[in-house]
């Protein structure tokens, strides 16, 4: 958005009422008649100069579905921000030919073309992370990290996936970060754009990103990521990360209890540092209210096992597990049924599986073996439940799923 700078104040007398108006080269950009009682709040008006707006969508592919990022880009064009970033997997892409993922790289930029604002590619690991993907991604696009200074905010664009095959971030990308931290060391503030949550394995010390953290210690700035499909926010250093969830890639859809929504992080800079806001899509409408149609294509659900609705209480020493999480895992060998139905324990104790899409239920198979994880404070505190549970190898837990309704109490011992 423009801003236009005030060039001077008129206060004038008109009728008994003060006016306040403000002039810009010549003109009037502002008026409003002021009295002893005045129908507004205030007229600190939200248009500071310093101030713009941003999107940020998430991941488009891994098995994505048909008319989601398509429609993504009609209503950001509605939004109408200055600029979209992305946090990767933009194709579906993986170890494929150059022919082949040259036509999938033409079709994304038939939809990121439509927008009326610049849109700034960041590599996942379905864009660059194989070999040849990555050689493609370098003869289109160029360079797999960078960065960009805007209104004295620096954007920070990093490859999680250097070298290609590894999820880390190479010393070479390390040391580029190193000198574009030092170069831009008065920016208001920095964000970071990347793929994976590289903080959650080993908190990053194996990975190049411990790294890089201890580069931004002292700065303000913010972190976004995709990668899981699903929405979840930490604070390090005191700074805010945020793994986003989907902009039409696979996801079961289970809502905001769930993080797993289609949607943009909108993003507010302000003078004291940003706002976010998380809009999902399906709210987003024309001023007509008519269905945005697109004909963008889906990687096919053909071969997916019929599902069955598989509802069930967890108990820990009679007691419900509240917040733990469930894992059915099938086996390919000998159920054929490759792969996990997965549940969130309510505070009732009750669980509902969910395996391709929301409350779905799971496959018929004798031979599920199942996991449980109950954590204290979520996923990063210690197991309230002993460790064996926590995999499906050892848990000792399994399950049948029938053709229809299925009900299933697990009572854990110590």
């Amino acid at each position: 958005m423009k801003r236009i700078l005030l060039a001077s104040l008129v206060v004038l007398a008109v009728g008994g009422a003060v006016v306040l108006s403000s002039v810009v080269g010549g003109g009037l950009r502002t008026f409003f008649p002021q009295e002893a009682r005045n129908p507004v709040t205030h007229l600190r008006w939200n248009d500071a100069p310093e101030e713009f707006r941003f999107a940020i969508v998430s991941d488009r592919t891994g098995a994505h579905r048909a008319n989601i990022f398509s429609q993504a880009v009609e209503k950001l064009n509605l939004m109408q921000p200055e600029f979209v970033l992305s946090v990767g997997d933009l194709i579906e892409g993986g170890n494929k030919t150059q022919d082949v993922l040259g036509k999938e790289w033409q079709e994304f930029d038939s939809y990121a073309n439509k927008l009326s604002m610049p849109f700034f590619y960041v590599p996942g690991n379905h864009d660059a992370a194989a070999k040849e993907a990555a050689k493609l991604w370098e003869t289109k696009l160029g360079r797999r990290y960078y960065h960009f200074v805007y209104q004295n905010v620096l954007f920070l664009i990093l490859n999680t996936n250097d070298p290609p095959g590894s999820v880390a971030i190479g010393n070479e990308q390390i040391a580029y970060a190193k000198k574009v931290l030092g170069d831009n060391a008065n920016v208001r503030w920095t964000i970071v754009a990347l793929h994976h949550p590289v903080w959650t394995a080993n908190n990053g010390a194996k990975n190049g990103w411990g790294e890089v953290e201890k580069l931004l210690k002292g700065r303000d700035y913010t972190v976004f990521c995709g990668h899981v499909h699903r929405y979840e926010k930490f604070v390090r250093q005191g700074m805010n990360y945020y793994q986003l969830a989907t902009t039409g890639g696979g996801s079961k859809l289970r809502g905001v209890d769930y993080g797993e929504f289609d949607h943009i992080m909108w993003v507010t800079m302000k003078k004291e540092g940003p706002v976010f806001a998380n809009i999902l899509l399906d709210s987003i409408h024309n001023e007509n209210l008519t269905k945005v149609i697109t004909k963008e294509s889906g990687v096919s659900t053909a071969n997916r096992k019929p599902t069955y609705p598989v509802r069930g209480f967890a108990y820990f020493e009679g007691a419900p597990m509240a917040g733990a999480v469930v894992t059915f895992a099938g086996d390919p060998g000998k159920a054929k049924v490759g792969v996990n139905a997965v549940g969130i324990v309510e505070a009732d104790g009750s669980f509902k599986l969910s395996t391709y899409t929301a409350f779905d239920g799971a496959p018929a198979a004798a031979n599920y073996k199942i996991s449980i994880s109950w954590r204290d404070g979520g996923k990063g505190g210690p197991s309230l439940i002993p460790a064996r549970f926590n995999s499906a190898a050892t848990s000792g837990l399994q399950a049948t799923v029938t053709k229809g309704a299925n009900d299933i109490v697990l009572e854990l011992k110590k």
